[in-house]
């Protein structure tokens, strides 16, 4: 049986800035030897490597498409050249490839072929915000975006504060940047006073910007503007005497 291509998981930043400070060199080195990327976008997947010192002619790279436009049907002509032996990277438009992504797929259907998956250091914006939020880090739950319209979207909130509570869990969503203003909005006429709230924002990035408070803290100042700049919500909500939080945060 010949032998397979590796599928590499390409991390890329999460914003502008130097790539190769939040990429590892190990990481860069692994794409110096790749000419075939399976990308969100060819052209922010060239301007990708010409950042990081890319050292091939970028006309003789092969950028194949996979977004979420992507069907299910085109997945097997993605990983063909796999098959055929050669090794391929999965490059995201931000982060880390399959997550929040729709990387996932293929790197499902890599697995059934046979064909050995290698995911890449970089940065994840929901695990650096988990880090840096001081939430509960035992028990976290990503759930994507949350409904756009108001009434779904209250009651999306009371779900998830109740499950926080219950579990002792963090929850973790995200939102169109353009809607971050409103979604925040949302959360403080939404939630208890005492839940805690983490906005993380700009991750990496020179305005970058990390706090925790209460929701009842947060209503009490100006609010950061976070309209259009890439954030990731964290909410816990007090689950009792076993809650290690519990009181620590309860005045920031």
């Amino acid at each position: 049986m010949s032998r397979t291509g590796t599928l590499y998981l390409i991390p890329c930043s999460l914003g502008g800035g130097d790539v190769t400070q939040v990429v590892p060199s190990a990481a860069l080195t692994v794409v110096n030897r790749l000419g075939r990327f399976i990308v969100e976008n060819p052209r922010s997947a060239r301007a990708f490597l010409k950042a990081v010192g890319y050292t091939r002619p970028l006309q003789g790279v092969e950028f194949k498409v996979l977004s979420e436009h992507t069907r299910a049907a085109e997945l097997g002509a993605l990983i063909q050249p796999l098959l055929d032996g050669a090794d391929c990277g999965l490059l995201s438009e931000a982060g880390c490839p399959a997550v929040a992504d729709p990387g996932a797929a293929l790197v499902r259907l890599a697995h059934g072929r046979g064909i050995h998956v290698a995911p890449l250091v970089g940065p994840s914006s929901i695990l650096l915000a988990l880090m840096a939020s001081g939430l509960e880090g035992q028990r976290f739950a990503f759930h994507g975006y949350l409904p756009v319209d108001r009434a779904p979207r209250r009651a999306t909130l009371l779900k998830l504060e109740q499950e926080s509570g219950r579990e002792q869990r963090t929850q973790i969503f995200i939102e169109a940047p353009y809607r971050n203003q409103q979604l925040l909005q949302a959360i403080l006429d939404t939630c208890h006073g005492d839940t805690l709230l983490c906005l993380a924002v700009d991750l990496t990035l020179e305005t970058e910007f990390i706090h925790t408070r209460t929701i009842a803290a947060w209503s009490k100042r100006e609010l950061p503007v976070i309209n259009r700049r890439p954030t990731v919500f964290l909410l816990q909500r007090d689950g009792g005497p076993g809650d290690r939080t519990r009181g620590i945060l309860a005045h920031v």
